[in-house]
């Protein structure tokens, strides 16, 4: 891998990239970035990022989860259920051996997705399931965590989780440190520039906790529509 900047988080195989990913991957390179890792949200993109992978390799580094937040149609997200691993779990232990992690993966109590006890529950089960198998494989977690920064942290340390970074973590600063004291990373979007919380967090946060990410196609410098 050549010397330079990591995007520790991106969504290289969202539709708006695919009429020519080679130009975004020939940008990324342009601008010195040294890879990119790409997460998934659910099993029926695992197969588009392992061909990005296989196509650009050592330039994009796969990690294949399940998101707290299942897309249905481009109008209509709901929570997750376990019922979304079935298909997930076995092609992660499949192609464990390409993946630098697995994610993304979290909880996210945002109300319009998890209103519900249930529903919560449902995320933390399936985020659990996912920890079981990063554990198991020995890969770290790629995690969401919006409007649950405590519930994730907790879990992920009642879970045993050690190799752990939290992306574009949205919580208080007072719990982001619990993370830190347990050894996990926090990844920083360009949307920095317009987010006070995140100006906040990495004001306390050591520098040797802090890494880059994009989320591209979200959370760039200027406000996108394409964030759920």
């Amino acid at each position: 891998m050549a010397a330079g900047p990591v995007d520790c988080h991106c969504h290289l195989s969202a539709p708006c990239f695919q009429p020519d990913v080679a130009a975004v991957v020939r940008a990324a390179r342009q601008a010195a970035v040294a890879a990119l890792v790409t997460v998934t949200e659910q099993a029926g993109e695992f197969r588009s990022v392992l061909e990005l992978s296989d196509r650009f390799p050592g330039f994009v580094l796969p990690c294949l989860g399940v998101h707290p937040v299942q897309e249905v149609s481009p109008e209509e997200q709901r929570s997750v259920t376990l019922k979304d691993l079935d298909a997930a779990l076995p092609l992660i232990e499949l192609y464990k051996d390409k993946l630098v992690a697995i994610g993304e993966v979290g909880l996210d109590f945002t109300p319009r997705f998890a209103s519900t006890d249930e529903q919560k529950e449902g995320q933390r089960q399936v985020l659990t399931k996912q920890v079981e198998l990063a554990r198991k494989l020995d890969l770290p977690l790629n995690v969401h965590s919006r409007s649950a920064g405590r519930p994730t942290i907790n879990l992920l340390k009642e879970q045993g989780a050690s190799k752990v970074l939290l992306h574009a973590f949205d919580g208080k600063p007072s719990v982001a440190m619990e993370g830190v004291k347990a050894g996990y990373f926090f990844s920083i979007p360009p949307s920095i520039i317009r987010s006070d919380q995140k100006q906040k967090l990495v004001k306390v946060l050591p520098l040797e906790s802090i890494c880059l990410e994009t989320d591209s196609p979200a959370l760039g410098p200027e406000k996108q529509a394409f964030a759920k």
